[in-house]
This record gives C-alpha cells, structure tokens and sequence, in this order.
C-alpha cells in the first residue's frame, strides 16, 4: 500500500487499470531527456523551446523598435551584426517587415500556444488528475517533435537568399498567394507554410492526447466537478484548438495550391507591373480571411484559456481562500470557448461586409465581455480578505488581472463597428492585443513557471529576483502600451517602416522613442527571470518538503522528484475539491483527506 494509504487508512485503494510504471526501464539519456515519453518531461521541453522562442521573438521586437523609435539614427553596430539587413546602420524595409512578421508569427503560435499551454497541459494534467501519464505517450511524444521541426523550418527561413515572409503574422493573399509579390513571399513564405502546417499538427496531435486524458483517467473520486481550474482551463483551450485548428490547416492547403499548382482559391484580377494580367480568376482573398480568422479569434483564448486557469489556481493557493465561485468560473469558460467561434468577423469589419451582418457580430462580439466579467469579478472578490503571501507567482497572478482589465475594456471599443471602422489598423489594436492577450497570457506563464518550478525540478527559484522581474514587467508592459492607445487614437498605421514622412504623425517621434526605451528595457529586464530559470535547476534551494506551497491540489503528493508514472505506488483517491482552504481552523486540507477526517490529514501531504 502507498504511503498515502497509510497516511489516510481507507483513502488509497486498488486503481491499477491502465497504469503502467516504467521504473524498470532502463533509460538511456536519449530516452529520458530527449525522444521521452513522461509527460513532465514533455512539458519541460515545450517550456525550453518556448523561452528561446520568446528571446528571439523578443529580440525581432527591439530591432524593429529601433527604427520606430529613431527612424532618422545610424547605428553602426546594426550592419556589423546584420549584413546587408542592417546596411548603412539602418534596419532595411525588407528587414522591417520580415521582422514584424515573424515576431507575430512565433510569439503567438510559438510561444503563447505550444509554450504556454504546451508546457502546462503536458505538466499538469497527469498529475492533476491523478494519471500516470497521458492517454498516448507516444502521440504526446509526436507532438513535441512536430512543434520542433516546425520551429527549425521557421528559424531556417531566415537563412535563405530572399529572406523570410515579410506579409505580416495573417498571410493574406495575395502578398502570401504570388512568389512576385515580395522578396519574402518567395521560398521565406514556403517555409512559413511548412512550419505553421506542421504546428497545426503538433496541436492537434497534442490537443486529443489532452481531451482523452482528461476525460478517462481521471482518478478514482476525481470528478469533473472537482478538477483544479487549471485543468480545466488546458481541457476547454484543447477542445478549441482541436475545431478550430484544422479550418486554419485547411486555408493553408487552399493557399498551397494557389501559390504552386495554378489554382485560384483566393486570387482573381491580380496585375503586376512589368507582368501584366496573372491568369487567376475567380477566387477571393476574403475568402481566405473567413478560414483564418476562424482560427484567428479563438488562436486568442487558446493562448489564454491556459493562463486563466493558472492564475485561478495560483490566485486560490496564495490567497489562502477558496477560489469564489468554481461553477461560475468554469461555466464562464465554456461560454467563451463557444462565444470564440461566432466572433470571428469582427476582424473583417472593413472588409466590405454588409452593415447588418456586422452588426450581428458586434452583439456577439460584446457578449463575451459578460463571462469576460465574470472572471474577473470572481478573482477579485477571491483576494478580497485574503490571508495573501506576495509570492513573484501571485504578484504575475495579480498583474495578469491588471491587465486583462486593462486590455479587455479597450476590446469593447474595437467590437464595435462604427469604431472600429476608425481605429482598424491602427497602433490601438496594437496597443489593446498586446495587453489582453500578449502580455496577459505572458504573466499566466511566467505564473505558472514560479508556481510549480518546484514541481518540475525539486528546487525554488529565487523570489527576490522574482519580485524584481515582476515589477520592472508590469511597469514597463504599461508604458510601452498604454501610450500605444492614443497613437491610434489618432489614427497613426500599424506596420509602416517610416512614419516621418506624414505632418500628422511626427507629433509622436518623441512619444515613440519613448516607448522603444522602455521596450528595449523591458526586454533586457527579462534576463533577470532567465538567470533565475537556469540558475535555480542546478543551484536554486533544495525542496525539504513535497508540498512548499501548501496547496491542495494532487501533485503536490507526488515525491519532490517523481518518475515516470508519477506515484510510487498506488495513486491516491481523491475526497473533495481542491480550494479547500482556511476552512474548519485548517490553513489548507489536500485532495487527499477524506471528508470528516480532516484532523487525521498530515500535514507533510
């Protein structure tokens, strides 16, 4: 019997079908850390092509940032280290444009999906709800090695003769359907397909493992009404993400074809100088905008539906409170994950749609302010009273619901038509996207990533140098993008490479440069959490209990380092949910402890 059973006689019972334990294996270092099957360590491998994802993604921004901010200054340095991109000490236009490009591409699909919720759905689901792995480990195996030859396609486009595909992160055609268009819409824009086709399998391949899981290995006692709101949050993001994953893949075949076997999906009437009339016709390109953005605004809450439910968890641990209204924060959930796929065209207002039409989407479009709402209501009436420890994971969790207000309240504004007709494309959208979504799912991971780096690898990460990373994040993310507002406001472009030229908008040179240094810091600022990262594997403080946090949830009685299988012996039978705190004169009562016995728990649990 485990030990858990003999902590809480009559709690751990036989529940041994399906599980296997590996510990007989014996693994090489390839077959553990590198083409493994755990789950964790899975998860760990998403989490480290994330963070150099995100390092890169972050360094595209600070050089297009450059030339935002001091379109008129030559820096040497930039044609010592970029060649022929940075001729002259300037940023060329072919540079600009591939770097925006592919800071869109990989920051969202790179980092804010398979970083985010590859990392934790692969960490936590098995362990959450009392699984020794997921329902196909190999498939999950699959699944990272597919993101990954997709991260080397997209790195590889940097190294080709006409450069990476430069026509912005959607791909609209016809910069993305014609070779002629760009230097980048050449042999760059073949292997942006390539990568993004082979992403969309990794997600889908990593999206079924996810709902199989959830959905028939749960533990005994583990019923969906008493899963953590973490898993929760990665099993609603999986079920989007497997609907609406495979109506992007499709756009891509269509735009395959269009680019190299003479159909005409979405060109028609194209003609280039010096060319003349291409033989297209019939196709749309919005057309190809419908089958994008059907991915595209749920691609938005599959980035954070991981992060709500990370900061619900963490909120609920550090608060030392229960998490105020379960039910509601999970119906919430549902109501957006459906709400996610009838807002689709409010991306297209512009696009000439009929002003009826329009106006259906607006409504649907607002309607998601309403779990929206709910959300945050329950996560602040969850701190209010709080016993609070002001851990960097809490402080992120705090931030993260800083500026999904902040972000969310500006996406009413661009729900609506009549303004967002306006201020379409323009720094706004820039400024509310990254706050809502960019920046939010970002404070989720970095959440996440403080919370259960004990978890991942039996140490702590350094909590000052946490708090310091948090503080310098959250003060630069607003004045990076809060000023972003009023530049759209009055009505500056999104993605030109020199703005100077226009009267109206050099009112903004200062403001701009302004924003570039804080960028430029905050970047830099992020170092901070990569030296704590690194640092703490090998040097951070070693765990002398298994469950640092206090927490409830039902990874926390795994050993400090658990194996492949994740429990020893038995796996424990869970009695109630998991935000059980501060209740009957206990600080914190675990999964674990069934009803009743509540003065029997022990509290190295």
């Amino acid at each position: 019997m485990s030990s858990e059973a003999v902590l809480h006689p009559g709690v751990a019972v036989a529940h041994t079908e399906g599980h296997h334990d590996v510990h007989h294996h014996k693994q090489s270092f390839i077959t553990k850390y590198i083409f493994s099957q755990d789950h964790k360590i899975i998860g760990k491998q998403f989490l480290i092509t994330g963070i150099i994802w995100a390092v890169l993604g972050g360094l595209m921004s600070v050089l297009f940032r450059l030339q935002l901010g001091f379109p008129d200054t030559t820096f040497p340095w930039l044609e010592t280290i970029l060649g022929k991109w940075g001729k002259g000490g300037h940023i060329s236009q072919e540079a600009y444009y591939s770097l925006t490009t592919i800071h869109g591409t990989v920051m969202i699909f790179f980092v804010l999906t398979a970083g985010l919720s590859g990392t934790f759905a692969n960490f936590l689901i098995p362990l959450q709800i009392g699984a020794r792995d997921m329902a196909s480990p190999f498939m999950n195996m699959l699944s990272y090695w597919f993101f990954f030859a997709a991260s080397i396609i997209m790195l590889s486009s940097f190294f080709v003769q006409t450069g990476p595909f430069a026509g912005g992160w959607t791909a609209y055609p016809p910069l993305s359907a014609l070779g002629e268009a760009s230097p980048g819409s050449q042999t760059g824009m073949d292997l942006w397909l390539a990568s993004l086709i082979l992403f969309v399998v990794s997600q889908l391949l990593g999206g079924l493992n996810y709902i199989s899981t959830v959905l028939n290995m749960r533990t005994k006692g583990m019923s969906m009404t008493r899963l953590p709101l973490s898993t929760w949050g990665v099993f609603l993001q999986a079920i989007l993400g497997v609907l609406s994953f495979p109506v992007l893949f499709s756009g891509f075949i269509l735009l395959i074809f269009d680019r190299h076997f003479g159909t005409s999906f979405y060109l028609s009437d194209i003609y280039i100088q010096g060319v003349g009339a291409l033989p297209h016709e019939g196709g749309n390109a919005i057309l190809y905008q419908h089958l994008f953005w059907f991915l595209g605004h749920p691609e938005v809450y599959i980035a954070i539906l991981p992060a709500f439910g990370i900061v619900s968890e963490v909120m609920s641990t550090n608060a030392r409170k229960p998490i105020f209204g379960y039910s509601a924060m999970v119906m919430s959930m549902f109501a957006i994950v459906i709400l996610a796929f009838l807002v689709w065209a409010h991306h297209m207002f512009v696009s000439g749609m009929n002003p009826f039409l329009g106006s259906i989407f607006v409504l649907l479009t607002l309607l998601i302010a309403v779990p929206s709402s709910i959300k945050v209501f329950n996560w602040l009436t969850t701190l209010w009273r709080g016993n609070i420890r002001f851990t960097p994971a809490m402080l992120f969790c705090i931030g993260f619901v800083s500026v999904f207000i902040s972000g969310g309240l500006t996406g009413i504004w661009l729900g609506n038509s009549a303004i967002d007709i306006h201020i379409h494309d323009t720094y706004f959208v820039i400024a509310h996207f990254h706050l809502v979504m960019g920046v939010a799912s970002m404070f989720g991971m970095f959440c996440g990533v403080y919370h259960w780096f004990p978890k991942m690898f039996g140490r702590m990460m350094n909590s000052t140098l946490g708090s310091i990373h948090f503080w310098i994040t959250i003060v630069g993310a607003y004045l990076i993008f809060w000023p972003m507002h009023y530049e759209g406001l009055a009505g500056m472009p999104r993605r030109y490479y020199d703005y100077s030229s226009w009267e109206s908008f050099k009112q903004f040179i200062e403001l701009n440069k302004f924003i570039s240094i804080c960028a430029i810091i905050t970047f830099f600022a992020q170092f901070l959490f990569l030296f704590n990262f690194f640092h703490s594997i090998f040097k951070g403080r070693k765990l002398t209990s298994k469950n640092p946090w206090k927490s409830n949830a039902l990874e926390w009685t795994t050993p400090i380092n658990p194996g492949h299988g994740n429990w020893p012996g038995e796996i424990p039978e869970v009695h109630r949910w998991p935000y059980d705190y501060s209740k009957d004169g206990h600080d914190f009562i675990p999964q674990t402890v069934p009803v009743g016995e509540e003065d029997k728990m022990d509290e190295q649990v």
